[in-house]
């Protein structure tokens, strides 16, 4: 007599496929393959963090191309990666030395939501003072109590140095 299926194997498996896609993603990053990491995101897909805000589509991969290029000593390693009902999470850390020379050390929590196989919707969050203080030494401390503004600000540099490598990329 043949069996049933498990109704719960196809949503395990596609929670299984969900969080294999998000180690893919961290493990292209740890390697800075910009183009492995965009492969995993939908052409759709929404990013979002402090230090860009919101960034959509390909200025989302773009964004990947850009740091994965600059950080030429940028270690990352991904853990407490979960997927579940479409939704995912992992926590992950980045060691790099900042454009001011300063190292940095960020402590990353993301989200992730699916859709077609592939992430939509990504959301890195991180202490944003803790990093403007390691990036900018005293300065960045000092704009750290400054509420509002240094964020802002440093999303229209982000954006403006994004921008600037798209045009490098387009020529």
């Amino acid at each position: 007599m043949p069996t049933s299926p498990n109704p719960g194997s196809s949503a395990s498996a596609a929670s299984n496929e969900q969080a294999q896609l998000i180690a893919t993603f961290y493990e292209a990053f740890s390697r800075r393959d910009a183009e492995a990491m965009v492969a995993c995101y939908h052409p759709d897909v929404v990013f979002s963090d402090p230090a860009f805000g919101t960034l959509r589509g390909e200025s989302a991969g773009d964004m990947w191309r850009m740091l994965c290029k600059s950080g030429k000593d940028l270690k990352v390693s991904a853990s407490e990666i979960h997927a579940d009902h479409g939704r995912g999470r992992a926590h992950w850390d980045a060691y790099y030395t900042f454009a001011t020379g300063r190292k940095v050390h960020n402590v990353v929590d993301a989200r992730f939501d699916f859709s077609q196989g592939l992430i939509v919707r990504h959301t890195d969050d991180f202490n944003f003072d803790r990093w403007a203080a390691q990036a900018f030494g005293l300065p960045g401390k000092i704009l750290g109590y400054v509420p509002v503004v240094p964020e802002f600000s440093m999303q229209q540099l982000a954006r403006l140095q994004l921008k600037r490598f798209q045009d490098s990329r387009r020529k």
